[in-house]
């Protein structure tokens, strides 16, 4: 009976190994490519180009957070990503990311000057 305890134990640490390396290998290959997308956008040219809002939409993520103690409590944690879609002179449409603050200054129809340096939003004037 104790050897049969003794490899199931065996067998835990190892998918609990193989778990804990495909989450390190995930979670690293995440930050490689974030980290490259940031480069690539520095060694972006950056572009002011006529373009049009086409559309606006938000994107909330929620996280639960539990906390332990006498009292189990449970807090949610949300927060909000904005983002707007240009369609460009040439027809091709753009979307990026933006703080709230740009977002609430864009209304989708506006016309104006988008400037951009590669995945990376810069502004938008109005006409």
């Amino acid at each position: 009976m104790g050897m049969g305890f003794g490899m199931s134990l065996g067998l835990f640490h190892l998918l609990f190994g193989a778990v804990f390396t495909v989450v390190i290998v995930v979670f690293l290959a995440a930050a490689v490519r974030g980290l490259s997308q940031w480069h690539r956008n520095n060694e972006s040219p950056e572009l002011a180009v006529e373009a049009q809002v086409v559309t606006k939409r938000t994107n909330v993520s929620r996280h639960n957070h539990h906390s332990a103690g006498e009292h189990h409590h449970t807090h949610t944690h949300t927060s909000t990503t904005y983002y707007a879609t240009f369609q460009v002179e040439s027809g091709d449409r753009l979307e990026f990311a933006l703080s709230g603050a740009e977002y609430g200054q864009l209304v989708e129809g506006d016309k104006g000057r988008l400037t951009f340096q590669g995945t990376r939003y810069k502004g938008f004037r109005r006409q």
